[in-house]
């Protein structure tokens, strides 16, 4: 996400490289190629402006020390000034209530189904709560079975009427089922339209009105740039929602949407879709973020997709295993899975500092180790335990069951016999093991 707009800024900085000091003419040319930038990325000329206004009277102001170098302090300035427009600090989802009501408002297409499900998987794993989801789409074709598969995904159960057209009733219907079936969250899934329009605006106000929810969230596909904007100003001025949510930020976005809208509507962004999984959803961190868009990496981000994957128990069996010398091919196939459930490759490395920039025009394809599971899966039980079984005939009959070359095979084994000396040789030296699926 924010490729074009990080590479842009970075060339802005690089017009202060050499420069022995901060000074108004070399400022203003660096602030000209920042204003260009976001305006590329389709943030709005007025906030453009006031953004770099801000940034050149902090710069000016600024008394920068000679060991740090004019583009460093500039990136510091902008980095600050991008958590400030963001709106500084993260906003929790407000779940008091019994049930916690959650509204869920938007256009057609801006993912606001998918996003139910996602939320409802997020407020189950991550808050410990039960929640329930309410079919109110009545309109949309299929609307009522595609959160029915969501839901069926997570197993989390979905309330709907399919012969019920009055979605306030279907609204208050579902907090009575709720509290009977013990669920303290519900999460309703609304109509959307391709653009705003009265019936669906004084719709959704009605059902506002009927059941009170804690939050109304406003989901917004980041793609439409400042449409996305403008689209949220309408829905506040008539909903007065509570948060934002960026659907959507994995794909080709130019990031105005994000940059934005919290200047805009005057509400938090609380949550981004980063991906199709379910499991596809980040709080929304504005320090974090600016720093991505920087091209400064996420390492908190990275720990903590990390540390959700990290099961104690099993690294220290995993520790002793490797101890002893015989950490083997379910060992190995299991950090892969740790691996994939973090989330998609591109987006892993784009969260490390300075490797999403080394590898921007570099594909990273999401089944880079379908080859290797594929191999190892075509390995028998005894020879992923006891990988000095595997001769030359064993890997022949390996390569042909995986669908791949003696070639791959005998890569792999190298690789796996490499990893193994050196994870012995770290636990050896630093006598305990950590974060295994991070190595």
């Amino acid at each position: 996400m924010f490729e074009n707009l990080e590479e842009r800024l970075e060339r802005s900085f690089k017009i202060l490289k050499g420069e022995g000091k901060i000074t108004e003419i070399n400022v203003a040319e660096a602030l000209k190629d920042v204003r260009k930038a976001l305006l590329d990325a389709d943030v709005n000329f007025k906030i453009a402006k006031q953004f770099t206004d801000d940034v050149k009277t902090r710069a000016l102001g600024q008394n920068v020390l000679t060991a740090v170098k004019p583009g460093d302090m500039m990136k510091k300035i902008v980095n600050d000034e991008l958590i400030t427009l963001m709106g500084g600090d993260s906003v929790d989802i407000n779940l008091k209530g019994t049930p916690a009501i959650i509204l869920m408002s938007g256009l057609q297409g801006s993912g606001k189904t998918t996003f139910s499900g996602k939320l409802a998987q997020y407020i189950r794993s991550k808050k410990g709560r039960n929640p329930m989801l309410v079919a109110c789409d009545v309109y949309r074709p299929a609307a009522i079975e595609q959160l029915n598969v969501v839901g069926g995904q997570i197993n989390v159960p979905v309330f709907s009427e399919p012969d019920c057209k009055d979605p306030v009733e279907i609204a208050q219907h579902a907090i009575v089922a709720a509290k009977t079936k013990g669920c303290d969250v519900i999460i309703v899934d609304t109509a959307g339209r391709l653009a705003v329009d009265e019936q669906m605006m004084t719709e959704i106000a009605s059902i506002k009105k009927a059941i009170n929810p804690q939050e109304t969230l406003f989901v917004v596909d980041s793609m439409t740039g400042q449409d996305a904007v403008n689209t949220a100003k309408e829905f506040n001025d008539r909903l007065d929602f509570d948060g934002v949510v960026l659907t959507k930020l994995d794909g080709d976005t130019r990031g105005g949407a994000a940059l934005t809208i919290r200047k805009v509507v005057e509400k938090p962004i609380k949550f981004i879709g980063t991906g199709e999984k379910l499991d596809a959803i980040d709080v929304f961190h504005p320090d974090r973020m600016a720093s991505r868009i920087l091209g400064m990496g996420d390492i908190v981000g990275l720990v903590e997709r990390a540390q959700e994957q990290y099961d104690e128990k099993q690294a220290k069996l995993l520790q002793k295993k490797i101890e002893k010398n015989q950490f083997d091919f379910n060992d190995f196939l299991n950090q892969i899975h740790q691996i994939k459930k973090m989330g998609n490759l591109k987006e892993l490395t784009s969260m490390i500092p300075g490797v999403g920039k080394a590898l921007k025009n570099v594909e990273i394809d999401d089944n880079a180790f379908k080859s290797i599971e594929a191999i190892i899966l075509s390995m028998t039980k005894k020879e992923r335990a006891n990988p000095g079984l595997l001769d030359g005939s064993r890997r022949n009959r390996i390569a042909k069951g995986s669908g791949t070359s003696l070639q791959e095979v005998n890569r792999l084994l190298k690789q796996f016999d490499e990893t193994r000396k050196m994870m012995r040789m770290v636990t050896k030296n630093k006598g305990k093991l950590r974060m295994p699926n991070m190595r």
